[in-house]
């Protein structure tokens, strides 16, 4: 019988099953965009950084802090990972003063 649920090309044969493996593939992908956009905010940070613009560099921690912050809240990272990057994050933005 054919997947014929969300598109998924699932080897389950029970529907409920079938099912959930389109909600895994949407999880999955809502994951690596969550993720690809917090790895965006770090790089748009330290490269702010490297910049002699302060108010930019500030902007962009701001920016990073909140997206570290919504990533742990929808359980991309773990709250303990999230707060260990904000610590990274508070400390270049320290020694970079």
């Amino acid at each position: 019988m054919d997947n014929i649920y969300r598109g998924v090309n699932a080897v389950a044969n029970i529907k409920s099953a079938m099912k959930r493996a389109g909600t895994n593939k949407k999880e999955n992908l809502r994951n690596r965009e969550d993720k690809s956009a917090l790895k965006t905010a770090l790089r748009r940070f330290d490269e702010a950084l490297q910049g002699e613009d302060k108010e930019a560099a500030e902007a962009a921690y701001l920016k990073a802090v909140s997206t570290v912050d919504k990533a742990a809240a929808k359980g991309v990272i773990h709250k303990n990972a999230a707060n260990h990057k904000k610590a990274q994050l508070a400390g270049k933005r320290t020694s970079a003063n």
